[in-house]
Parts: structure tokens; sequence; C-alpha cells
């Protein structure tokens, strides 16, 4: 299985390129359903790498892929802005997970 990248900047595609995922730019909702729709047909696609800003823009589309589909793995990565993530989000996200506050 391979990892594919769906990214909205040019320097996260380039930086992944450099390391052998290939993967497509795209900046409209009606470009992400037709590649995401392609790298769901393609069985040696085992990963799937999302900028978190395309997440962010579009969660109805991704959110249906990964509560639908058990592959590809959509893992959300944080583009050359960084991310867009509280400094604490790991924290919350346990409080909020097992209602203790730590």
């Amino acid at each position: 299985m391979r990892m594919f990248l769906i990214s909205d900047n040019v320097d996260t595609y380039t930086g992944m390129r450099l390391t052998g995922v290939d993967g497509v730019i795209i900046h409209s909702k009606k470009h992400l359903k037709e590649q995401l729709d392609n790298a769901l047909a393609d069985k040696t696609i085992g990963v799937l790498l999302i900028t978190e800003k395309l997440s962010r823009e579009f969660p109805d589309i991704i959110n249906d892929v990964k509560l639908n589909r058990k592959l590809p793995l959509i893992v959300e990565i944080p583009d050359r802005h960084g991310t867009g993530r509280k400094p604490d989000f790991i924290t919350s996200y346990v409080n909020e997970a097992i209602g203790i506050k730590l």
C-alpha cells in the first residue's frame, strides 16, 4: 500500500514529492471531491494525507469518508503555516474523552 497527498498548497506538495509521496494540489470543493473519489477508487492507496486546512474547510466531505470507509486511512497533516490546533489540544481531547480534568 502507498500514501497519497491531497494538498491546498505547493510547498506541502513539493515536500511530500521529495519523500516519494505522490499527490495533487486542489483549491475548490469540486476538485477535492473529484480527487478524493479518484483516490478512493485506487486500491493501492492505504494512507491518504490531507492538509488540516482542507479538512477544516470541507469537513462534510472528509468526515463522510472517515465514518463510512475503512480504507484508506485519512491522516490530517499541518502545512507550512503550522497546525491550526490549540497548543493544549491533546490535554483537552483527553479531558473530553474521559471526563476528568488533568
